[in-house]
Order: structure tokens, then sequence, then C-alpha cells
């Protein structure tokens, strides 16, 4: 909370990090799969605040979905919200990273098909059946 008794915009950039994280290295690892072990860096948030979160004890909702998948890039679209409100809207452009190298790196063909399983308009990916954090 801040001052002004509500989320604070940076906490919500924070809250998107650990749905970031959860979708792309533990539920992908979860699965089986060998994809996103590596590190990925951020190259754009833009972040639409809806509505302020005030204090309250009852948790939140991050649905958080494909929307684009580029040969070196993605974007992972997101909600916070609960069943009566969305208090943010959000997407992140994520690149993998190659730390040896110092430059991005090709999404694989394996990290590809699992995106796509989350992209919206996917076969069974609709609103409720997101990821959610």
């Amino acid at each position: 909370m801040d001052a002004f008794g509500h989320v604070n915009n940076a906490v919500f950039v924070r809250y998107l990090e650990e749905a970031r994280i959860d979708f792309m290295f533990q539920l992908a690892q979860g699965d089986g799969s060998p994809s996103f072990t590596g590190p990925s860096v951020v190259a754009r948030h833009e972040i639409d605040y809806v509505r302020p979160l005030v204090h309250r004890h009852a948790p939140v909702t991050i649905e958080s979905w494909v929307t684009k998948i580029g040969a070196a890039a993605l974007t992972i679209a997101y909600e916070i919200k609960d069943p009566e409100q969305v208090y943010v809207r959000a997407s992140t452009v994520v690149v993998p990273y190659d730390l040896e190298e110092a430059r991005p790196r090709r999404i694989s063909a394996e990290e590809k098909s699992f995106l796509q399983e989350y992209v919206e308009g996917a076969a069974g990916v609709a609103g409720s059946e997101r990821a959610a954090a």
C-alpha cells in the first residue's frame, strides 16, 4: 500500500513479474518441457491501471496468455482482477537471452510449441482458461 491507501503502481509490475515467471518457467517445466530454462529479459511493459486496488483480505487473480510469438521475442498479456473488477490490463515483451553471447537468442521450436498452447484464440484457450497465477 502506498500513502493513498491502494496498491502502488510499481507493485503491480512485481505482480506481473511473478505471474510471468510462473508461466514461463514453472508451468513449462511442470509440463515436463525443457522450455525457458535459460535467462530472458524484458524489452517492454505496457500497463493500463483500470481501477485502484485497495487493501483487502481476498486475493486477486492474474490471468496471462500469449498474444504474439516472434523469432526472438514473445508478448504476454495479463489481467489482474477478481470476479467483479479488472484492476490492471498489461502486456510484456520478453526476449530469451544468451548471457555468454550477450545477445538475444531465437525461440526454440519446443518453446514455440509450448507457447502456442496459450495464444488466445488457439484451441482450448479462451478468457477463463488462460494461465492463472
